[in-house]
């Protein structure tokens, strides 16, 4: 008996995990591996969702989600980024996991192929081939500050491809993108009728220029409203991983789609997640500014001590992570990353594990403590020292 479908068989084990069970075995660890916000869900959040336990909403909540969140999402689209979808368009879930698998689910055929730059989070590709698509890579570059072109999607675009897959800003690399080359980009998903699908969960923790010229949200430009699907939550900027809210926001044609998936796969959102997500938006823009400078300050940090060690280090604007070339180590990534934790109880994640445009690098994460940094970097620029007198 062959217990597993043939699709599982090709996903393979999340590369990011295995280094957190390691370091968990380990004493004196700073990891810098976890992409997971270090502050506590700010109180307002906090406050609303024990509110509606104690009100008795423990139930189901419709299957699109509360419409008094789903107006407040609505608001909060139109208010930073002039985009004006209606409440009807947009689709409550379960983090942006599962946004993310509805969406491919509900719009992929067998055999179709996804367009996906990486590096990439891992889940990426898995999920396209859990609707069994598959998975076309396109590579980026530090070079290019590991933005994506037009021109590079345009060259792996066959008569099979569906989707064009976007995350910006970037996990792992902290890469923004730009509006010249999102123009360019619409046009280039007009003329080939791709539908996209736009991750943009880091969209309010961008830093630098970046933050001065504003995140670009995809369904915001015009050529690209009727064909995106734009996932968005509250993981990442408010601190809610544990809280499982995310939302998925895509034209009518596309949303009856996503919408049946839902129904059969949860039902609906979390409903104290809802009635917390609800005081983020409304509460809590200043709770993200102060955890968005905090993170700012530790980007600079981290970046300045990442090149005094001798590792090269492209300028990340955005979500919290940095992504050094250790090639000069002389080791390639896995191993850097492997004998970084044993020897100096650093935990970083090898590059190769968002993508082969990741050889030569790791991704550090500084979602962590100022002084915790602090420490990691001068372990850092102490074990490449040691390298480069081998």
């Amino acid at each position: 008996m062959k217990p597993l479908a043939r699709h599982i068989d090709q996903i393979p084990p999340s590369g990011i995990r295995r280094f957190f069970e390691i370091a968990a075995t380990m004493e004196e660890v700073i990891s810098l591996g976890i992409g997971e916000p270090d502050f506590v869900t700010p109180q307002p959040i906090i406050d609303a969702a024990v509110a509606s336990l104690a009100a008795g909403k423990t139930g189901y909540t419709s299957n699109a989600g509360l419409l008094s969140l789903r107006e407040a999402v609505a608001a909060h689209l139109a208010s930073r980024y002039g985009f004006h979808p209606s409440p009807d368009r947009i689709l409550m879930t379960v983090g942006v996991s599962e946004a993310l698998q509805l969406s491919m689910l509900a719009t992929l055929e067998p055999g179709d192929e996804v367009l996906i730059p990486e590096p990439c989070f891992v889940s990426y590709g898995p999920a396209a081939v859990l609707a069994h698509a598959r998975v076309v890579y396109v590579p980026t570059s530090a070079e290019n500050n590991f933005e994506v072109t037009a021109e590079a999607i345009e060259r792996r675009i066959t008569p099979r491809t569906r989707m064009l897959f976007l995350a910006y800003p970037s996990n792992p690399t902290g890469a923004v993108m730009r509006r010249d080359t999102v123009l360019e980009i619409a046009e280039l998903a007009h003329r080939h009728d791709l539908i996209v699908l736009s991750d943009e969960i880091y969209d309010q923790l961008i830093y630098g220029q970046a933050y001065e010229s504003g995140h670009v949200c995809l369904p915001a430009v015009e050529s690209l409203r009727d064909r995106t699907i734009l996932l968005g939550g509250f993981s990442k900027a408010y601190a809610m991983t544990g809280w499982r809210i995310g939302y998925a926001c895509a034209p009518p044609e596309i949303y009856s789609g996503l919408y049946k998936v839902h129904q059969y796969m949860i039902m609906s959102a979390p409903t104290m997640a809802q009635y917390g997500a609800i005081a983020a938006l409304e509460h809590c823009a200043d709770h993200v500014e102060d955890m968005r400078q905090a993170y700012d300050s530790r980007r600079r940090l981290m970046l300045k001590g990442l090149r005094a060690a001798g590792l090269p280090t492209f300028e990340p604007e955005g979500a919290f992570y940095c992504f050094p070339d250790i090639r000069a180590s002389g080791l390639c990534s896995e191993d850097f990353a492997q004998q970084l934790l044993k020897e100096h109880q650093v935990a970083v994640v090898p590059g190769d594990a968002f993508g082969p445009s990741g050889r030569g690098f790791v991704r550090c994460s500084y979602a962590t403590a100022y002084d915790r940094i602090e420490e990691a970097l001068r372990r850092i620029a102490g074990f490449v020292a040691e390298r480069s007198q081998a």
